[in-house]
């Protein structure tokens, strides 16, 4: 019985194992929308599906009728393991490690960025998305929230 229990505990996956592997983020593809509630301020992220150990994104917000904001986002695959890169308003990109990974979710941090120092992915329910961002900014912890909707017909 020891046997079978020890059998049982090998095949499961280390705690803090990450993927090396950029097609287990291939939920995160789609244009992504705000949600229908949101009235002021409309974010949205539009991902391509992983192809060469790489997904690529845009990413804007609207607000009063104008872009206020863009980015050029990326996932690759580096020598010592995955990547979040984002080049806001077109600056020199920053990098996020990937440091957890679920079927669902996935978390890049940069300790040494100011904010956010932590990206996280998380899909909710079966049309939604969650990107949040944690950071530190003028020496206060400030947490940030992005719920999406899938865009379809786009």
């Amino acid at each position: 019985m020891y046997k079978l229990l020890l059998a049982g505990l090998m095949a499961l996956p280390l705690a803090g194992q990450v993927t090396t592997d950029v097609g287990e983020l291939a939920w995160m593809a789609g244009h992504w929308g705000p949600e229908a509630a949101s009235k002021k301020v409309a974010s949205e992220e539009h991902w391509i599906a992983p192809a060469g150990g790489m997904m690529l994104a845009v990413s804007r917000t609207i607000a009063g009728g104008k872009v206020v904001q863009f980015e050029f986002l990326r996932i690759e695959t580096r020598a010592d393991g995955i990547y979040y890169v984002a080049q806001p308003g077109g600056k020199p990109p920053v990098a996020f490690k990937l440091t957890k990974a679920g079927k669902n979710s996935a978390m890049f941090e940069n300790p040494t960025h100011d904010n956010p120092k932590i990206i996280t992915y998380q899909l909710d329910g079966t049309n939604g998305m969650v990107a949040t961002l944690e950071g530190d900014e003028r020496g206060q912890h400030k947490k940030q929230s992005f719920r999406f909707e899938k865009v379809t017909g786009r």
